[in-house]
């Protein structure tokens, strides 16, 4: 009786996952200062491995907790805040990238010229025509989006896993197509990473989203993997919950990107 629960939060037990995730992050981040410099792959992919063992590990406790009654209404409401909270950290991350394009793309300069000499996108680029496979892919990213709206309401509303499996499916199939497009473009293009700051603004920008894509079809599987093995319900499906919001995200920055990049910017 001395150790009973009678309050509605869920105190942790001590944990190595955020010290050991650290040192990947670092044992990673160095080593792709060394790979840059031409030295070794190995070191950055030794901590993208340890990366990956942390978060498979990690969120595997945190599904385990969800499934023996440690999240609670209290506890499910946190962990809403800190995912919004990293939503908007993701916000300042792309609005970076943005930032620099829109910089580069209103105030362009020729090397030791004065703005006014400049123009956009630099001479010699020729740019992707957005009303093709730019406009495909936005097509795809948004009918995945209406997917997993259809596998959220399928369980939080109609408590249907089956309707929300196969929204998971279709939501996942279609950004599998969305990056395999998106591979094929880059490998179309008229221009590269480096020498011109049209093309790092481009693939920068771009190269993110794209995997945020990629881990973004990821959590969404991860979703799908648990629906099949009867996780969720309409009470409880946070980490659904925060796959969707993530995709929906994914979803609006393309529409951003679309519309800034390949329409505006060219």
């Amino acid at each position: 009786m001395a150790h009973a629960k009678n309050h509605d939060y869920h105190i942790l037990k001590p944990s190595l996952w955020p010290l050991l995730g650290a040192v990947g992050a670092f044992v990673m981040l160095f080593g792709a200062v060394l790979w840059m410099k031409g030295i070794t792959p190995f070191m950055f992919l030794a901590g993208l491995v340890l990366v990956l063992y942390v978060m498979y590990g990690w969120w595997a406790e945190v599904v385990h907790e969800g499934n023996t009654g440690d999240h609670t209404p209290v506890v499910r409401i946190g962990l809403r805040y800190g995912f919004i909270l990293f939503i908007m950290s993701e916000v300042m991350f792309f609005s970076a990238w943005f930032w620099t394009f829109f910089k580069h793309a209103l105030y362009p300069m020729t090397e030791g010229s004065p703005a006014i000499d400049g123009v956009w996108p630099p001479a010699g680029i020729e740019t992707f025509d957005p009303w093709h496979l730019p406009l495909i892919n936005t097509l795809i990213l948004l009918c995945s989006g209406a997917a997993a709206t259809w596998a959220h309401h399928a369980i939080a509303h109609e408590n249907n896993r089956k309707d929300m499996i196969w929204g998971l499916a279709l939501a996942c199939g279609l950004g599998v197509l969305f990056t395999i497009f998106q591979i094929y473009e880059y490998s179309h293009a008229a221009f590269g990473f480096a020498g011109n700051i049209y093309g790092a603004s481009f693939f920068m920008a771009t190269g993110f989203h794209g995997a945020h894509v990629v881990i973004g079809t990821i959590f969404l599987l991860v979703c799908m993997i648990r629906a099949i093995k009867g996780h969720f319900t309409p009470e409880q499906h946070v980490g659904f919950e925060a796959a969707a919001w993530y995709w929906h995200f994914v979803d609006v920055v393309w529409l951003f990107l679309f519309a800034a990049i390949y329409i505006w910017g060219r």
